[in-house]
């Protein structure tokens, strides 16, 4: 059975960090492209950041420079630092593995930033 669990969302004062993390388990972790997507109220859900099985990373212009993503296979987690954070990354975050176009996403967690 796959889980994906998320964990490190809260509430933080705008200009604030925090890091989430992603544990998986019941896949060859090293194998899977994961990503974070995050949605807001109202709003769909977006693609955050992602990182490929090779490294390789990927993020939205609107977090380029204040977000990365990072992974660590021997633990089969997959990180989010996101630094400098304003009211508008206020969303629930979702991780997500895929391979060969078959997706399994987290519960989600939820993120705040106060103005």
């Amino acid at each position: 059975q796959v889980q994906l669990v998320e964990s490190g969302g809260g509430l933080v004062q705008t200009g604030g960090s925090l890091r989430l993390s992603c544990a998986s388990s019941g896949i060859i972790f090293s194998l899977y492209t994961m990503s974070w997507y995050r949605q807001a109220p109202g709003k769909q859900r977006e693609l955050v950041a992602l990182i490929g099985s090779a490294g390789i990373t990927n993020y939205a212009d609107s977090v380029k420079g204040r977000f990365t993503i990072s992974r660590d296979n021997a633990e089969n987690t997959v990180y989010l630092q996101m630094n400098s954070l304003k009211p508008d990354d206020t969303a629930v975050y979702y991780c997500k593995a895929l391979r060969y176009g078959i997706n399994y996403w987290g519960q989600g967690t939820q993120v705040t930033v106060s103005s």
